[in-house]
């Protein structure tokens, strides 16, 4: 489900209402905690939050004049994406992060390979979320990426 929108405001005011609260929440609970050097904007039609060229000149590997992907946010038809790229790239992170979710919130963690499948709006761990957005820097995000996704 793709919602065309301007910005982050214009999108979360076009998702379904039973999903909007909580995208505006995430998207707040991020600003709080992401690194500083990541710039949110709209990326592949969700809320993103990239590394910008001046950062990284060399973009995206996929498409150089995109910059460098991180996370991203999406109200999707039954559930709220949480896209985390570094959660793909670091198995140290994912492992810390799929035993905090265990101990924190009640459901089953529902995931694919970076994306966090965040269906009842009530279970949402922000706090915990926050805290994996604060885990990486731009810088380390880079470093990553260029050792283990670019070739």
């Amino acid at each position: 489900m793709r919602i065309e929108a301007e910005d982050p405001e214009d999108y979360i005011s076009k998702v379904d209402d039973r999903f909007r609260e909580a995208i505006d929440k995430l998207r707040s609970t991020i600003l709080e905690n992401l690194p500083e050097g990541f710039e949110e904007q709209m990326s592949y039609g969700m809320i993103g939050y990239v590394v910008p060229h001046s950062l990284y000149p060399d973009g995206y590997h996929c498409d150089p004049k995109l910059p460098l992907p991180f996370l991203n946010i999406a109200a999707q038809k039954n559930f709220i994406g949480f896209y985390h790229m570094g959660i793909y790239a670091d198995e140290d992170l994912l492992d810390w992060f799929k035993k905090e979710y265990q101990n924190q919130v009640p459901t089953k963690l529902d995931m694919g390979k970076s994306c966090l499948r965040l269906k009842k709006p009530e279970h949402i761990p922000y706090a915990l979320l926050g805290e994996l957005v604060a885990k990486v820097t731009p810088e380390a995000w880079i470093k990553k990426y260029e050792g283990s996704i670019k070739r």
